[in-house]
């Protein structure tokens, strides 16, 4: 149903039927998800032999209440869909199967430009690009030739009377040369100050930068991934979510004052779903923002995030993977997980309170309780 509403929006948008002034305060809410990984186990686990078809659907069926509620929910693809044969890590190649899950469980839009996205060269990156438009899922970071780019690089979401744009940008491809003609967008400086120079004659309320960088497996982020987020936030970029790192890191929300606009960023949401399952790795965040529109401008009215982690039932024998948001099956007393998935939930939770708890500025963790529709 809400991807009705986004074509639906879009079309009156380019009418300009919401032209009219404010009369009542709008609210737009999103969701931002990290990382989508496709490990080996994970390709396997979608595999159905009795009719050779894949299906992920299950894996993000426990959070898509939570996911279709948002306006827009936003996401890091970070995968080729390059075809046969699929393959994990080091260079990763899922199923089509993955991305048809994405969008049915109520992900709106897929960012492609991350470490990974020239894992199976040419072929890999123009075929992602295909599956995703033949879906209808809107996505940026990644484009077949400089053409492209100059038309979809900056993303605008229009919904509500508010109108956001997102670009997407990674510190590099694994060594990996980019393909001409394609291009992949890289987090260099005067690139990035000249994208933000350019969407400001979208006339934006909110400009998001969807950013894949720092060290890998770091609860804290580098001097490098601050010193390029306040590049960002002095150039008018509003709102920073990081990936990459595969752990959470920080979240921070910077009320406006009379010298600086308002700012939150989101130094790494760690693993949405994937196989890695060392402490602190086997799960992360989806962040939740909601923006209000007034008379003046349109601000951060609530922010949040929910705590996830990637359960692997054993179902018929077979591994499957199982996205659980924490607080919902904590309220619970964890539903019918077994004693040593609970145990390694607990400490994934705890790790994870100890560190926003502590780190985060005015953003705190949502503690949804209802059950779950299973």
């Amino acid at each position: 149903m809400k991807n009705v509403v986004l074509l639906f929006t879009f079309t009156l948008s380019s009418f300009s039927l919401f032209a009219q002034d404010v009369t009542q305060e709008d609210s737009l809410s999103l969701i931002f998800i990290g990382d989508i990984m496709g490990h080996g186990p994970q390709i396997q686990s979608a595999f159905n032999p009795e009719n050779g078809e894949y299906n992920y659907e299950g894996v993000f069926r426990k959070v898509s209440h939570i996911i279709k509620a948002a306006d827009f929910a936003i996401a890091n693809l970070e995968v080729t869909l390059g075809g046969e044969p699929y393959t994990g890590y080091p260079q990763f190649s899922s199923p089509d199967a993955l991305a048809v899950a994405c969008k049915k469980s109520g992900i709106d839009v897929l960012v492609t430009a991350n470490n990974h996205s020239c894992d199976r060269a040419k072929k890999g990156l123009l075929r992602t690009i295909h599956v995703l438009d033949s879906l209808e899922i809107p996505h940026t970071g990644t484009f077949k030739d400089s053409t492209e780019r100059k038309s979809n690089n900056l993303l605008v979401l229009d919904k509500n009377n508010i109108r956001v744009g997102l670009l997407n940008y990674t510190y590099g491809t694994n060594g990996l040369p980019t393909p001409r003609p394609t291009m992949v967008n890289r987090i260099d400086t005067l690139t990035m100050l000249s994208d933000i120079r350019k969407s400001k004659s979208d006339s934006l309320d909110k400009l998001i930068v969807m950013i894949h960088w720092g060290p890998e497996y770091q609860s804290q982020p580098s001097k490098k991934q601050v010193e390029i987020a306040e590049v960002l936030f002095r150039n008018g970029v509003d709102i920073i979510v990081g990936s990459h790192p595969h752990v959470l890191q920080k979240m921070e929300y910077f009320p406006a004052t009379e010298v600086d606009q308002e700012h939150f960023i989101a130094y790494s949401l760690g693993n949405f779903v994937s196989n890695q399952r060392t402490r602190k790795r086997d799960g992360g965040a989806m962040l939740k923002l909601t923006l209000r529109k007034n008379k003046e401008d349109v601000q951060i009215s609530n922010s949040g995030y929910y705590l996830t982690w990637v359960s692997r039932p054993v179902i018929d024998d077979k591994t499957m993977y199982e996205i659980i948001p924490c607080s919902q099956f904590e309220a619970h007393d964890f539903y019918d997980l077994d004693i040593r998935s609970q145990e390694k939930m607990k400490v994934f939770m705890a790790d994870s309170r100890a560190l926003l708890e502590k780190e985060n500025i005015a953003v705190v963790e949502i503690k949804a309780k209802s059950k779950i529709n299973k």
